[in-house]
């Protein structure tokens, strides 16, 4: 009866952010996304974080997941808390594009910046989040001029304890996210402002404090005015805590809340 009753506080954002309809040609990709983080928590206020990634996708003709190396990147984080509901990050990325499907070229090395605001909506068992990210990109065009776009993400998330009241070691927890994405116009990038939505559910299990792994389902659909694209992608996500600790003279363990999830 609680999941039912929190399960309302999150639907109308679900649906508002997935009540998008293309018709037309449409284009399918499965593809593979695994993602490796290394936390660090500095003091109550602060951690560090370093992410590298890598992308595989098929291809319409050779729909295999694993048909070729698509994206890499790696990606830095500076996280503050302000308060137990509220996260504020930065982060510097590069990403060395090869042959991602909706850019408008082979090969578009990126290098991107971006702020994000995270809120703790509820703190029942049913945790909801609402994120919002501010990206400010540049990729390089073929003339190897490296051209700016910017673009505006909205994420609704909720997160649910599957065998305890809360999420911590040796807890098995679902979650179920809506993300659309909103940019400007660019050669590379394309035309169009909306630029796509991406849905993601999937489990999560933390088998000790320093260890974590998501295992997911994502399906990214963008809309262009010849095709529309839609990508099926089966993700992993693995979190390591302090795992460099050496690397600081006192070894800090922030008490996490529902916000880190």
């Amino acid at each position: 009866m609680h999941l039912v009753n929190n399960y309302k506080n999150i639907w109308p954002y679900l649906l508002l952010l997935t009540g998008f309809a293309v018709y037309c040609q449409t284009e399918n990709y499965t593809q593979f996304w695994n993602e490796y983080a290394f936390v660090k928590d500095i003091n109550e206020k602060w951690s560090i974080e370093a992410d590298v990634g890598i992308t595989t996708s098929g291809i319409p003709e050779h729909n295999s997941p694993f048909y070729g190396i698509i994206q890499f990147y790696g990606r830095g984080w500076g996280h503050y808390y302000p308060s137990e509901r509220w996260k504020l990050s930065f982060f510097y990325a590069f990403f060395y594009n090869t042959n991602v499907p909706e850019l408008l070229q082979e090969k578009s090395p990126e290098h991107r910046l971006a702020v994000q605001l995270t809120y703790l909506m509820t703190k029942t068992r049913l945790r909801t989040n609402l994120k919002a990210r501010l990206e400010d990109r540049h990729l390089e065009n073929d003339t190897g001029y490296f051209e700016a776009v910017m673009r505006l993400r909205f994420q609704a998330k909720g997160t649910y304890p599957l065998n305890g009241p809360i999420i911590k070691p040796g807890i098995l927890y679902t979650f179920l996210s809506d993300e659309v994405m909103f940019k400007t116009r660019g050669s590379v990038s394309g035309n169009t402002f909306f630029d796509r939505n991406r849905f993601t559910v999937g489990f999560g299990y933390s088998f000790v404090s320093e260890f974590q792994v998501e295992v997911s389902y994502v399906n990214e659909l963008l809309p262009r005015p010849d095709k529309t694209s839609s990508y099926d992608a089966f993700q992993i996500n693995v979190v390591f805590t302090d795992l460099f600790s050496d690397l600081f003279a006192k070894k800090y363990k922030r008490e996490k809340t529902a916000i880190d999830k």
